[in-house]
């Protein structure tokens, strides 16, 4: 027998299997999908079988396979299939695609760390007739003699608990013997279900969600309407057949409410998966999924590879969120990961939003997609009212960052003792140091970018490559005491809030605080549990968190994400704002939200105003038809890198005249131009971008491409099929 290994390599001039022979001791436990050791030029190393066969044609001496690593871990073929399928959609090497798939303690590699915990016991290793003899025999061993009349009291007791010296002794005897007992790190909480009556818009949605069949669900409800609770009653028709389930949410910070929430509901069914977990957890979690020990998968992107069987049905939770799409290698959005699972197994899947992304909800419209509505929130509240004030009218009355509105708000909610949320969706303190007596401004060394000044490190880092500065008091160029900060950052806003309101309690959520393992649900709980009047944060603040104090939402600057050079900040403007605004009001308390703006009259703050997201989807679809964006026309993005700018430049210039050589006359071609973020880490990027809407020859090409660049050593070429930004 000989089997196909993909080995640990993931260079693209070596993206294929080599055949080994599967020695005999082995050939009654190897399976596809298993990680083997294998002999590869000099070295052994790792790999993953990918077929099994009985014949071959080669003619070449074969090598054997040393040894399978884990006869436990195993990809099933659902898992196999969708390794194939992501690499063919993403043009990754083919074992980046299965290494993707798997948490960190499994990936195919050298395992160099055994990621098991035990709880280690002790217990008699003799009958009890000989124990007592012992203890007739040596009535002065009073050590060992208490530690054995434990054990005949009892099974088996926690090794922590004895003596050790004396435990050594009785080891030595051959009395007592050492028994291991795998435990999991992570342990979830009992049950304490609640008795949940559905609202009609509730009701509706699961009555029209059919099991059984094969579909696309949105479910687009407003915040507040309780997507989450028709998610738990789905999950549990699904758990009740004995089939199993995965919900996707979009951020780290929103598994600590959910995760909680399906705690309550399923106890110690549910494990979950995310990036927070450290590499021990994540491997706990798995085993419990591949030893079928759960129904309920929760977690963000990563969870979508879980190795669950018989799939019942996956939930997308906040869809048009952008952390959906991989940035790095492999390239791929959630979303078609869920569609392959989804037609393998015949099965529902259902995405929620307050705020579909454009090309969701114009597949819903058409009907590709079934579409139901949730427009009311549940029980007695509703949603907040919004103000959208006028900075450069509050700048006249030296208002730089809290208008007079947003002021008093804050102080009547602490007042009332009432919690507020602010959004500003940048960090650190300040975005840009200059020099006032010679115009000197500090630059990432590395990338095209100023770097962000930390106050409380006293540093100046680039948030693109991690290059770092202390700032001193002087400037570095013309040695004048002159340096100046402008720019806002949550951390100066943080200060400015504690001078403006003395006596408030101000918590602070950003990529900084959150750094620690378990950042994100302390400053969550504290802030639930009252522990503080004012969170503010940046955009993981703005989703999926209920907290029933909250009724005053302030969002500090709206035109961050709204100036930016892209087709979709609209798009991302008015999700975050609706998002955010949706935190306020959420129990019986009315909820009010200040939205501060250079840019009053600004359509889509208008639309976000009224909150309506028809009038501004229509809006936007009309600028989306005239200018050829998605959905109207799918986007590829193709970019070339190279720590040498003339090298890259040169490369992007061949592949426009191949793609022009060999694409549809109807695909358009732009650029080649510098990437949005021309240089990262010393590496110049260049772009060009396709726009089609039907190309017969364009993955082939794109193929090709991707080929032609395997060699070469000096460019590399990175294609993005429907980019999220540009």
């Amino acid at each position: 027998m000989y089997a196909e290994v993909l080995i640990e390599y993931s260079s693209k001039s070596i993206d294929k299997t080599f055949t080994y022979i599967i020695p005999s001791h082995l050939k009654e436990d190897i399976k596809v999908g298993m990680k083997v050791l294998v002999p590869f030029g000099p070295k052994t190393i790792n790999g993953f079988v990918t077929n099994i066969k009985d014949n071959i044609n080669e003619d070449y001496e074969l090598k054997e396979i040393v040894d399978i690593v884990d006869k436990y871990f195993c990809l099933n073929k659902e898992l196999m299939e969708l390794g194939a399928y992501l690499q063919s959609k993403t043009l990754c090497t083919k074992i980046t695609a299965y290494q993707t798939m798997l948490p960190s303690s499994l990936k195919v590699k050298e395992q160099k760390s055994n990621y098991s915990k035990y709880l280690t016991y002790i217990k008699l290793n003799k009958s009890r007739e000989t124990i007592e003899d012992y203890i007739s025999k040596y009535p002065r061993r009073t050590k060992q003699i208490e530690i054995l009349n434990t054990l005949l009291e009892n099974t088996r007791v926690l090794k922590s608990a004895l003596s050790s010296p004396a435990l050594n002794a009785l080891l030595e005897e051959d009395l007592i013997t050492i028994e291991l007992e795998q435990i999991y790190r992570l342990n979830n909480k009992g049950i304490e279900e609640e008795k949940v009556t559905f609202t009609k818009d509730q009701q509706n949605a699961l009555d029209n969600i059919n099991l059984n069949e094969e579909n696309t669900y949105l479910i687009h409800g407003v915040t507040g309407s309780g997507k989450t609770e028709v998610y738990i009653e789905l999950i549990k028709r699904v758990v009740k057949e004995d089939k199993t389930a995965i919900l996707l949410v979009p951020e780290i910070s929103l598994t600590t409410q959910i995760v909680n929430k399906f705690y309550n509901h399923f106890g110690n069914d549910v494990a979950i998966f995310h990036s927070g977990l450290s590499a021990g957890e994540k491997y706990d979690e798995y085993l419990k999924i591949l030893r079928e020990e759960v129904h309920i998968v929760v977690g963000t992107r990563s969870a979508i590879f879980t190795p669950l069987k018989n799939l019942g049905i996956i939930i997308i939770d906040e869809e048009h969120s952008e952390t959906f799409k991989q940035d790095s290698n492999p390239r791929y959005h959630v979303l078609d990961m869920a569609e392959f699972r989804k037609h393998y197994n015949h099965i529902p899947l259902i995405l929620g939003s307050a705020t579909p992304s454009l090309e969701t909800m114009a597949r819903a419209l058409k009907g590709v997609y079934k579409y139901i509505e949730m427009p009311n929130r549940v029980g007695k509240s509703i949603l907040p009212t919004i103000q959208i004030v006028d900075m450069a009218e509050e700048m006249k009355r030296y208002n730089t960052i809290f208008s007079e509105p947003l002021k008093s708000k804050l102080k009547d909610r602490l007042q009332k003792q009432e919690q507020s949320i602010l959004l500003l969706n940048r960090r650190g303190y300040s975005t840009i140091i200059t020099c006032k007596s010679c115009g000197f401004t500090y630059k990432c060394p590395h990338c095209d970018i100023a770097l962000t000044y930390h106050k409380s490190s006293g540093n100046l880092r680039c948030h693109y490559c991690g290059y770092a500065i202390f700032k001193g008091e002087v400037c570095p160029e013309c040695h004048e005491k002159a340096l100046t900060d402008y720019g806002l950052g949550t951390e100066k806003l943080e200060l400015e809030i504690k001078k403006l309101l003395p006596s408030a309690r101000v918590i602070r959520m950003d990529a900084d605080t959150t750094r620690n393992k378990g950042a994100h649900e302390d400053i969550i709980n504290k802030f639930k549990n009252h522990e503080y009047d004012i969170l503010l944060g940046t955009q993981m603040i703005s989703k999926g968190l209920n907290f029933p104090l909250v009724t005053l939402v302030g969002v500090i600057n709206a035109d961050a994400t709204l100036n930016i050079p892209d087709f979709r900040s609209g798009e991302r403007t008015f999700a975050l704002l609706s998002q955010v605004a949706g935190r306020a009001g959420r129990s019986i308390l009315p909820g009010e939200v200040i939205i501060q703006t250079f840019n009053p009259d600004n359509f889509t703050l208008k639309c976000v105003k009224n909150n309506d997201y028809m009038k501004f989807y229509n809006y936007e679809m009309t600028n989306r038809h005239k200018l050829d964006y998605p959905p109207y026309y799918y986007l590829t993005s193709i970019k070339t890198s190279s720590k040498d700018y003339d090298a890259a430049s040169k490369e992007i210039s061949k592949v426009k005249k191949y793609l022009e050589k060999n694409l549809d006359k109807s695909t358009i071609i732009l650029g080649p131009t510098t990437a949005s973020m021309f240089k990262i880490n010393n590496v110049y990027r260049f772009q060009i971008i396709l726009k089609y809407k039907r190309d017969p020859n364009l993955f082939k090409t794109l193929k090709e491409l991707d080929e032609l660049f395997m060699l070469n050593n000096k460019v590399n070429i990175e294609i993005d099929n429907n980019p999220l930004s540009l």
